[in-house]
């Protein structure tokens, strides 16, 4: 699927790694937002395709929001969404601010959703 399909779009994100939670292959990252998974999407990778969720300063177990941004990594497989509360807005330097602690490891750039 291309994912600028979903740009704009609302969609479930299951919470898989709730904000605080350290990632489970890496000790040293610890994550700042809600990530999880949309169903029935598959990336690049054969898994469920990735988001984060901003705008959210809660753990979260699931989330209905619209897809703000995608964050297409140059150098690896696999892209991730930007999902947020509807009608909420970020910059592209709002954005890698908050997804930094993970994407900091990729040559990554963002593409927005304009409305």
């Amino acid at each position: 699927m291309d994912l600028k399909q979903l740009l704009g779009e609302s969609v479930t994100v299951i919470i898989d790694r709730p904000l605080g939670t350290t990632h489970p292959n890496h000790n040293d990252i610890i994550y700042p937002v809600n990530y999880g998974y949309i169903e029935n999407i598959f990336a690049c990778d054969g898994e469920e395709q990735d988001a984060y969720i901003l705008g959210v300063d809660e753990k979260l177990n699931i989330f209905k929001g619209t897809v703000i941004a995608i964050i297409h990594r140059n150098d690896d497989v696999e892209d991730k969404l930007v999902v947020a509360p509807n009608n909420m807005k970020f910059t592209s330097k709002e954005i890698m601010e908050k997804v930094n602690f993970q994407e900091q490891y990729f040559n990554t750039e963002i593409i927005m959703y304009n409305i």
